[in-house]
């Protein structure tokens, strides 16, 4: 034990010093004085706290998402724990190996823009990087980082309760730990729940089951079998070329079509690294300002003040692009049903162009609902696929599963007989991972009971009740109609600022008041409507999940336009945010004219910035 003396002398210093892996470096004893005092967080630790593990912070998942808020809360003296369900880092990019796994998002755009050192050392190969480079790219940012040292590894959360009286977290695992911390950060992903749909007789099927969502990490051949893939969804898309060319016979199962646009996937030419090297920090400062945060060449005239040759025209040279340019075409293709439908009468065209059997090619042309308001699939060689010998299409909305044989797939058309069956179901997207853990606020709600009729919160990055609880690219935030990682950015950022601005006022809770959490689900709904979003039974909507209440999930808002509204909200001491239990002023829903006057900021902004 230090003698009381000089105990006194330290505490000064000490307190100084935020983070207990600095005092340990020291001497371990400056432990027991660390216990004693309040940290710069307005974490009050105690022995019994570090008996029970207390921490600072503990975030939920070592995705792309988990590892930016681990960094950030480093960089802000932050004691923290991260808990993840896998084997290793990746999250999206460690779960999904089926073959043709890569992102659709183009490689040098899907990555961290936080630190240009770790931007110029890493070298994408492809245009669209697939599941093992991105993987890669995670490991590496953990390992550049120092980051695994505070990851957790084959734990799954189970429990967050917030207790009232000391304005803290308890979190239980799986694995038997119970730690403490005054914030909790969800960075569960938005598609990382898998429906995991079971068909009847599906334990009867004596050849092998694979689910796109859980592939074997040793990867499977399927040369000379006889394979059945059920679902049409991003993930069969890019893994039906893929098995066509190993199995001896394909059938796809499709109960709805997709729509897809050509990828265009190739190396990487030196000359484009290069020009993107010399020009990155003002592409990366124009990104953050548009309404998906990637390259996109959107323009402002409407389909109908140009005739039927500009519309293909126009179509053509974006369908050539390929990847997401296409929804760019324009301004109103995603709010005007007249419009969209000269898209997707294109889209249908390429299709009977593509897919050499009409009959085919009828089947694979989605008919029930706009085109962009399902996620948009990006592939290589989908639609030629059908043109192969060994390659047949099931309309199960005609003839439907009845169940699964011992050999194979029963319809009521038909019986056919399979030495593989892959399941690529889809998932319960981003509230499905939320709802899978016991999280309760204040009055031990639970935010099932809170999310019954629909997700409610504020931003998609808090909920009324849960002091401290953060959910990154949440419901309600722009989150899966952008660039993934730039989203995360924003979002990590937002938190990790507002920790620092809660530390530097000795605030120990946030929250957002329930009339700004009501008003923003308003104005998140409000919006949607006014676009054709809506119209698809899409996992958009959670149509995809039985039970699940129907609203659209993401805010349509634009990333542009939500980051300018965030950081209005900051500049304003937190708008629509109960600080330390005292609310702050009044959030007030923007209306249309805001927002026009937002993206006209916006507008405005890119040009000076790249200037």
């Amino acid at each position: 034990m230090l003698n009381p003396q000089l105990a006194e002398a330290l505490q000064p210093v000490v307190r100084k010093r935020t983070s207990m892996r600095d005092y340990k470096k020291l001497d371990p004893e400056l432990e027991e004085i660390v216990m004693e005092m309040p940290s710069s967080t307005g974490r009050s630790a105690t022995v019994a706290d570090h008996a029970n593990q207390a921490f600072d912070a503990v975030v939920v998942g070592a995705g792309i998402a988990g590892l930016y808020m681990l960094h950030r809360l480093r960089g802000l003296g932050m004691t923290a724990k991260v808990f993840e369900a896998g084997s290793g880092v990746g999250g999206t990019w460690f779960w999904n190996r089926y073959p043709g796994a890569r992102v659709d998002i183009q490689s040098l755009e899907y990555s961290f823009s936080f630190d240009e050192k770790l931007e110029r050392e890493w070298r994408w190969s492809e245009r669209y990087a697939p599941q093992a480079e991105l993987l890669d790219y995670a490991n590496h940012v953990a390992d550049r980082y120092d980051l695994r040292r505070d990851i957790q590894l084959d734990t799954r959360v189970n429990a967050a309760h917030f207790d009232e009286t000391a304005n803290r977290w308890t979190v239980t695992t799986d694995r038997g730990d119970t730690v403490s911390a005054r914030h909790v950060v969800m960075a569960t992903g938005c598609l990382s729940v898998p429906t995991d749909v079971d068909f009847a007789g599906i334990d009867s099927f004596k050849g092998t089951v694979y689910r796109t969502s859980r592939w074997p990490h040793e990867g499977v051949d399927f040369t000379g079998q006889r394979v059945g893939i059920i679902g049409t969804g991003s993930s069969a898309i890019q893994s039906i070329p893929i098995i066509a060319e190993q199995a001896k016979q394909l059938t796809v199962f499709q109960r709805t079509p997709n729509y897809s646009v050509p990828a265009h996937n190739q190396p990487l030419a030196p000359e484009l690294v290069a020009e993107w090297d010399a020009n990155r920090t003002r592409y990366r400062a124009e990104r953050r300002y548009t309404a998906g945060g990637f390259w996109n060449t959107p323009r402002d005239q409407l389909t109908m003040d140009a005739g039927p040759d500009d519309h293909r025209a126009e179509y053509e040279k974006r369908w050539q692009v390929g990847g997401f340019d296409i929804l760019g075409a324009f301004a109103d293709q995603g709010v005007d049903p007249n419009a969209n439908k000269v898209a997707a009468e294109f889209a249908a065209a390429k299709i009977r162009e593509l897919v050499k059997d009409p009959k085919v090619a009828d089947l694979l042309t989605p008919k029930d609902y706009p085109f962009g308001t399902k996620r948009l699939c990006v592939d290589t060689n989908y639609y030629a696929t059908y043109n192969r010998d060994n390659v047949s299409l099931v309309d199960i909305k005609a003839t439907p599963i009845e169940t699964i044989t011992p050999t194979g797939i029963r319809t009521s058309g038909g019986d056919y007989e399979f030495d593989s069956i892959i399941l690529a179901t889809g998932f319960d997207a981003m509230t499905g991972a939320l709802a899978r853990i016991d999280i309760r606020g204040r009055g031990g709600e639970t935010l099932k009971s809170h999310w019954a009729e629909g997700p409610r919160n504020y931003l998609g990055l808090m909920v009324a009740g849960f002091p401290n609880l953060y959910t990154i690219t949440g419901p309600g935030s722009p989150s899966v109609l952008t660039n993934m990682i730039m989203s995360i950015e924003q979002h990590v950022d937002f938190i990790a600022d507002t920790l620092a601005a809660m530390a530097g006022r000795q605030q120990v809770t946030i929250e957002p008041t329930a009339q700004a959490e009501a008003e923003w689900t308003t104005h998140v709904n409000e919006l949607a409507s006014m676009t054709l979003y809506p119209q698809a039974n899409s996992w958009y909507m959670g149509a995809n999940v039985p039970g699940k209440p129907r609203v659209f999930l993401p805010y349509v808002g634009g990333l542009g336009v939500y980051r300018l509204l965030c950081d209005k909200i900051a500049a304003d001491g937190y708008t629509g945010f109960a600080l330390g239990n005292v609310p702050t002023a009044h959030w007030e829903r923007p209306t249309l004219e805001a927002f026009a006057e937002l993206g006209e900021a916006v507008k405005a902004f890119q040009p000076a910035r790249a200037a």
